[in-house]
């Protein structure tokens, strides 16, 4: 098959891919939160697979893939020097050196999607053995070593109406299918006989994502008679949180907001809900506290997060709380932060003097049994506890016991600073609401709280950085979506059967 490509892209040196890679990379990170630059990400990403398709030798390929993720990570995960500058004298010299290493360890993925793809003979073959293991990496990203699948390829669809096909494919169809399309359109501008065929087919499947999440789009839900929720953000920095000066101003300025009358035209909530670690002391010793709460929120009860302590084991923990004060249900954090929550080869790090950046206790938290379904009464229904990274993962949504009514975040964003991470985390959030076709509510310490439709609508907002609450209509469930039912398995049966598809037409092209 002649290669008509334009000729100064076989001129390029053969160091170019990897600059150039983390070039397209960049680009593609604006698809994410807060830049939302969805067109820009998409020609990011086409760059990207064009670079891929000019190496020659596998070890090229492999570097151009690293190249690609560096920038990419790089970017989107800015805000992890974050946590590092809340106590600046002690941990802000490793803030660069973390950014770097967790950009870089996650570009082995990328890289590792591009080197397999070079096994592949001929340029159509190799470009679409590409897509089928950049998809299966980003699968893999999402458990491998406790999984990390933040800002997903497909999540660059966040703005658009496009994203709606999560509730369908999940997300990580959404990533093979984006990735398929662009592959296609590549080969298109790399010619070779009939390359109409393939950038037409891309194409349409493009215009099918935009159009038909469009068509998905459920209509806005009738709230009226709904119980009322009220999410509490007391807006208190990291470095300030556990100030013994701050704490009172902070748990003072919680009960206020939960005591305050209730606006527009709404009546008394059903539900307080107050975010993670909210109240400063161990649920042990907090009988006084829960119940200066509970009668500021009488009659309703109130979610609230706080940390816990049984058996010499730390909890990070989600308690819901009645008058008396009576605890009724604890829920406890199942999927920790490595090396902020707990610290992987504890032993060996504490011979430096490092330990996890969010832990309370010498050894880190302990996780919790798993997903689990709280019930908070009639009218407000069952809800599924997500703790502030549980968001993040699709899979564990999943594999809750049974269907909630609504999902409920609590979280302390105060960690990821003020530019792109809580917006970026706000954006997965609407994503696990669209995936499951259920509203969540989402109580944040700086921002953003937000209550969140089936439809991944977010009908109101604390704004990042802001003290204050907001008193909504719980949103009813939507459908049962086809992912909700089927969840990864689906897809990775199809990445399999795409991954022989792939060898099979390698080996067709060799022979």
């Amino acid at each position: 098959m002649p290669d008509t490509s334009p000729a100064w892209l076989d001129r390029l040196p053969r160091w170019a891919p990897i600059p150039l890679g983390i070039g397209a990379g960049a680009l593609m990170g604006l698809g994410q939160a807060p830049w939302a630059l969805t067109w820009l990400a998409v020609a990011g990403l086409l760059g990207a697979v064009l670079v891929f398709s000019i190496t020659s030798t596998r070890r090229g390929a492999f570097g151009a893939g690293w190249g690609v993720g560096l920038g990419y990570f790089a970017l989107v995960l800015n805000w992890v020097t974050e946590p590092f500058q809340v106590d600046a004298a002690t941990t802000g010299w490793m803030a660069p050196f973390a950014l770097f290493f967790l950009a870089a360890g996650l570009a082995l993925f990328w890289a590792l999607a591009f080197w397999g793809a070079a096994h592949a003979r001929g340029l159509r073959p190799r470009l679409f053995a590409l897509a089928v293991a950049w998809a299966a990496v980003e699968l893999a990203r999402a458990y491998v070593l406790t999984g990390f699948p933040w800002a997903m390829v497909g999540y660059l669809w966040a703005p658009v109406d496009a994203i709606q096909w999560v509730s369908v494919i999940g997300p990580h169809g959404l990533n093979l299918v984006t990735l398929m399309a662009v592959t296609l359109i590549a080969m298109a501008l790399r010619g070779g006989r009939r390359a109409w065929v393939p950038g037409g087919v891309g194409v349409a499947t493009v215009v099918a994502l935009v159009w038909g999440g469009a068509a998905m789009v459920p209509p806005l839900q009738d709230l009226t008679g709904r119980p009322v929720v009220r999410l509490v953000q007391p807006n208190a920095p990291q470095h300030q949180k556990w100030d013994r000066a701050f704490v009172p101003i902070f748990f003072e300025r919680q009960v206020d907001f939960t005591a305050a009358p209730s606006h527009d035209g709404l009546g008394r909530p059903d539900l307080v809900v107050w975010p993670e670690t909210a109240v400063p002391m161990l649920l042990d010793n907090a009988d006084e506290a829960l119940g200066i709460i509970t009668d500021a929120a009488f009659p309703a009860r109130v979610v609230l997060g706080i940390q816990r302590e049984e058996d010499r084991a730390w909890y990070n923990s989600l308690v819901l709380a009645g008058p008396g004060p009576d605890v009724m249900q604890v829920y406890d954090k199942h999927h920790l932060v490595p090396f902020g929550e707990y610290m992987p080869a504890a032993a060996l790090f504490r011979h430096v003097g490092v330990g996890g950046l969010a832990q309370r206790a010498e050894g880190g938290y302990t996780a919790g049994p798993g997903p689990q379904i709280i019930d908070l009464g009639e009218g407000l229904g069952r809800a599924l506890p997500l703790i502030c990274y549980e968001a993040v993962f699709p899979q564990d949504v999943h594999n809750a016991p049974g269907r909630a009514d609504f999902l409920l975040q609590i979280t302390n964003d105060a960690w990821f600073g003020q530019v792109s991470g809580p917006y970026q985390h706000l954006s997965q959030s609407r994503i696990r609401a669209i995936e499951q076709g259920l509203p969540m509510l989402r109580a944040a310490n700086t921002g953003v709280s937000a209550v969140i439709d089936g439809a991944g609508r977010v009908l109101d907002s604390v704004p990042l950085g802001e003290a204050g609450y907001l008193d909504t209509p719980l949103p009813p469930p939507l459908r049962v979506t086809p992912y909700s039912r089927t969840g990864d398995l689906p897809m990775l049966i199809a990445l399999l059967f795409l991954g022989c598809a792939a060898f099979y037409i390698s080996r067709r092209v060799s022979d």
